[in-house]
């Protein structure tokens, strides 16, 4: 499973959790996306990466000396783009949805649409700006 393909899914599970906010287990599985999205940020241990080491194993290691490391290219922050992604969507989809309800009833939507849209095309604004910003 690739990143892309985990934003595709989560996208959907959010939609589809905001679709159906009226019912009682829609919100008990709001909470548990982002929790999930906690859980993974802090620990670094992603659904993507699991499923493809239960798939096809461990990956192989690399000769010494075999990469070409360009200095300008070295990311200035040791934190992966794709944890912090999922910290950043979390808290911002708890503010947005149990914080201000009232008032952000539309960025919980719009972030779910993006999140899709980003599966679908393989192109998220938020981790380029967090690749831009310094992350690994």
């Amino acid at each position: 499973m690739s990143e892309r393909t985990f934003r595709l899914l989560f996208g959907a599970a959010l939609l589809a959790c905001l679709y159906f906010d009226q019912y009682p287990g829609a919100q008990a599985a709001l909470i548990g996306l982002i929790g999930l999205l906690v859980f993974e940020g802090i620990t670094n241990w992603r659904i993507p990466l699991l499923v493809t080491r239960l798939r096809y194993g461990a990956p192989a290691p690399l000769p010494e000396g075999g990469e070409l490391v360009i200095k300008a290219m070295l990311p200035r922050l040791e934190f992966d783009a794709e944890r912090a992604w999922r910290l950043v969507v979390a808290l911002m989809l708890g503010i947005s949805h149990f914080g201000f309800p009232g008032p952000l009833w539309f960025f919980p939507w719009f972030m779910g649409f993006a999140i899709f849209g980003a599966g679908l095309s393989g192109v998220c604004p938020v981790l380029i700006s967090l690749k831009l910003a310094g992350f690994r």
